[in-house]
């Protein structure tokens, strides 16, 4: 009889990793608006439109429900869901509360030629806020606020802020991603130059905003 192992195993990396492409491009669409609040989507409708099954749709829309994005509907499928404004200041608050401390802190004691390392994120920021791809740009600048945050060694608390900034990036207000980008630039050239007061200020504005996605 043949081996089975090997085949199984390349099924199941085959399914994780188009369920993982499933989740990046239904993410992408709900940041650029190709998935309307309040709708329902049925899995296979979805399937058929980005030409896959309706079993990879369906699990990544459960991580989506996971993560508030959207609501399961019995029998019919997956409602977009529909954030006030409450709620995304309640977020945001939140946000604030968990990184701006840490942010400050790190400030405070981190010596001023070891933010140069986070300049390679802060530049692929910008070079994705540049392209106007939200899906793209919302990656990009939950990598750079993670480094930041991995400054303060400190897994789990950079496990938490991720999870609250994915949630405060869907549905995107109106601040322009060159702007929210261009900010991090400006961060670090102020933290570079010993300019703590300027970045002080970068930071009681930006973090636990929700970016511009």
């Amino acid at each position: 009889m043949p081996e089975t192992d090997a085949p199984i195993g390349h099924r199941e990396i085959r399914r994780h990793s188009v369920r993982g492409q499933i989740l990046q491009a239904l993410r992408t669409a709900l940041l650029d608006g190709d998935l309307a609040p309040g709708e329902v989507y049925s899995a296979p409708a979805l399937g058929l439109r980005f030409g896959v099954s309706a079993t990879p749709v369906r699990e990544a829309m459960q991580q989506l429900a996971a993560e508030g994005a959207v609501e399961v509907v019995p029998n019919r499928g997956f409602r977009i869901a529909v954030r006030s404004a409450r709620e995304r200041a309640e977020l945001a608050q939140v946000r604030a509360l968990v990184e701006t401390p840490v942010v400050l802190e790190l400030i405070r004691t981190l010596p001023a030629a070891d933010w140069g390392a986070l300049r390679p994120a802060a530049e692929t920021a910008a070079a994705a806020a540049a392209t106007g791809d939200r899906g793209r740009y919302a990656e990009a600048d939950r990598a750079f606020h993670r480094a930041v945050l991995a400054l303060a060694g400190n897994e789990q608390l950079v496990a938490v802020a991720d999870d609250l900034h994915r949630r405060s990036q869907w549905p995107p207000d109106g601040v322009s991603l060159t702007a929210d980008a261009g900010e991090h630039l400006r961060l670090l050239d102020a933290l570079e130059n010993g300019d703590t007061e300027t970045a002080r200020l970068l930071v009681g504005g930006h973090f636990g905003r929700a970016p511009g996605g």
